[in-house]
């Protein structure tokens, strides 16, 4: 998250927003609830509207 929004920002997305993918957790909370992080990560890219390009990394890309 820190590559895509920057530190700050990636602290207070994962405390902050409510992911209903995820069964209505943050981030933060759905780590803790034994979610998937790639299903919260992508979950989270949703949300937030990061274009599926990025959704693996600047460096990888993502397959069809």
């Amino acid at each position: 998250m820190d590559e895509e929004f920057s530190q700050g920002y990636s602290r207070v997305l994962a405390r902050d927003l409510v992911l209903n993918g995820v069964g209505g957790n943050t981030a933060s909370e759905a780590l803790r609830a034994g979610y998937d992080p790639k299903e919260i990560w992508r979950e989270v890219c949703r949300v937030q509207d990061v274009p599926p390009s990025r959704w693996l990394g600047r460096d990888i890309p993502l397959k069809d």
